[in-house]
């Protein structure tokens, strides 16, 4: 039999793990990006109305499954519904096995990004050729290291526990990463495009909003939020019952949203303050995140060679607070479900994640078939496939199923009871009444769009 449930020992425990999954590459990378793409401005308010209209509501359905039941996504969908629900579980078991296994590969970059910039600082920046990123990503032996590296980590972390090992990272990465933030947006408010940075951000202009942009807006405040995987779930089975649900979601999405805007700051405002640079952003989030970046700090940027370091410490303490969160989704499957030891679980989830890492972090370049593998026109090589199918596939079906079970299929007294939206006479308040307007209707709606545009030929990878 399992041991007794583990519990965050804090409500900041809580917040900050929670905050942690949510915070990633996504918010440091694909975020500017789309941002950058769908010309600012009138994009982040609909981002902004979208992320409260749906992933608040998402996110306090998730908790509430996994609160409520004390189980991980499979048997906590079993608890609630039947087996057949259970299927929803294994979905999100399944997304967290797809994602760990490519987005280890890409987090493992920062390292070398980070040594990279360590070195200029002490020796002197050296432009590296315009072929050197595409290099670095065929070299097979340097990707599996620097990958595993991440996934090793990842699994000591997990390997600890709830308590000793998520949430003590946690409340040590998540203070580091918003001071590094913090002193780096402090930092670029000196320089000539702070001007333009919040011109562009904050100056709303719907004639500027591609059409496709409010589909976009409406799929990474879904994304964003490590929604549709069990994540939420997993992190709310470890929630005590004194604490409030929509409190903890709503600091959680104020954090990921909060530090989303902090990365765009701080790179459109390196970006604008370089005469040419605007015009001339690569077309590629990695491109934006891993090429022009470097070379800002380097030959345009004051203080560069402190900027440099701390900003892919930052990257690597982000993306590596949300591969804690998805390797434990897989392992508190093997917990709950077929009742192994943590440490067991650890192994076996790490082995199996392992093995989809080999086949991403050699399908870059190094391996021709893996390289060349391609099921979705556009899309080579299986780190790149992985990507697809999670993104467009796997996270909005698992979302939407997931409002669907929790609108329709939960009986509305256990919700409005495990919300603490009841009043003194026993009925649900008006809050609840609100929120499961959301999410039997707004919400399954907005994700069945971005599932109609996928089928239409939407990419959100």
């Amino acid at each position: 039999m399992p041991a007794k449930r583990e519990h965050w020992a804090s409500r900041i425990g809580f917040i900050l793990a929670a905050a942690g999954s949510a915070v990633g590459l996504g918010n440091l990378w694909k975020f500017p990006y789309i941002t950058w793409h769908n010309n600012g401005g009138a994009f982040v308010l609909v981002y902004l109305a979208c992320v409260a209209a749906i992933g608040l509501p998402v996110m306090m359905a998730e908790i509430l499954l996994g609160r409520r039941t004390q189980m991980s996504p499979v048997p906590a969908f079993e608890k609630l519904g039947n087996r057949g629900w259970g299927l929803v579980g294994f979905l999100g078991v399944l997304t967290g096995f797809v994602i760990l296994g490519y987005y280890s590969v890409i987090a493992g970059w920062s390292i070398k990004s980070f040594i990279e910039c360590v070195g200029w600082s002490i020796n002197g920046y050296q432009q590296p050729a315009d072929t050197a990123f595409g290099k670095f990503l065929s070299d097979g032996p340097l990707q599996l290291l620097l990958a595993f590296i991440f996934l090793f980590g990842t699994a000591l972390i997990v390997w600890r526990g709830v308590s000793k090992g998520i949430e003590q990272a946690a409340k040590f990465l998540m203070p580091i990463l918003l001071l590094i933030l913090g002193y780096l947006v402090v930092r670029v408010m000196f320089l000539p495009g702070i001007g333009q940075t919040f011109h562009f951000l904050f100056r709303p202009n719907f004639s500027e909003l591609p059409a496709a942009g409010v589909l976009e807006a409406l799929g990474h405040a879904f994304f964003t939020l490590s929604l549709g995987m069990g994540v939420m779930i997993t992190y709310g089975s470890y929630m005590h019952k004194r604490e409030s649900i929509a409190r903890g979601a709503g600091f959680v999405v104020f954090l990921d949203t909060l530090i989303a805007l902090l990365a765009c700051v701080i790179m459109y405002t390196i970006i604008f303050s370089v005469p040419g640079v605007a015009e001339s952003v690569s077309g590629s989030t990695v491109g934006m995140l891993f090429v022009t970046l470097p070379r800002l700090f380097y030959t345009e940027l004051s203080g560069g060679v402190l900027i440099g370091p701390l900003f892919y410490v930052l990257v690597a303490f982000a993306a590596l607070t949300s591969t804690i969160s998805v390797l434990e989704v897989i392992v508190s499957f093997f917990i709950d479900k077929l009742g192994f030891k943590r440490s067991t679980s650890t192994v076996i989830g790490t082995a199996a994640v392992a093995v989809c890492t080999f086949l991403s972090a050699l399908s870059l370049g190094a391996v021709g078939f893996l390289s060349g593998f391609e099921i979705f026109a556009g899309k080579s090589g299986v780190l790149s496939t992985l990507d697809h199918i999670a993104a467009n596939y796997l996270l909005p079906v698992g979302g939407l199923l997931t409002t669907l079970f929790v609108g329709w299929f939960v009986s509305r007294k256990i919700s409005a009871d495990e919300l603490g939206m009841l009043d003194e006479s026993g009925d649900p308040t008006f809050s609840f009444k609100l929120w499961l307007f959301f999410i039997r209707f707004i919400a399954p709606m907005a994700i069945l769009a971005v599932i109609i545009a996928v089928i239409l030929g939407k990419d959100f990878s």
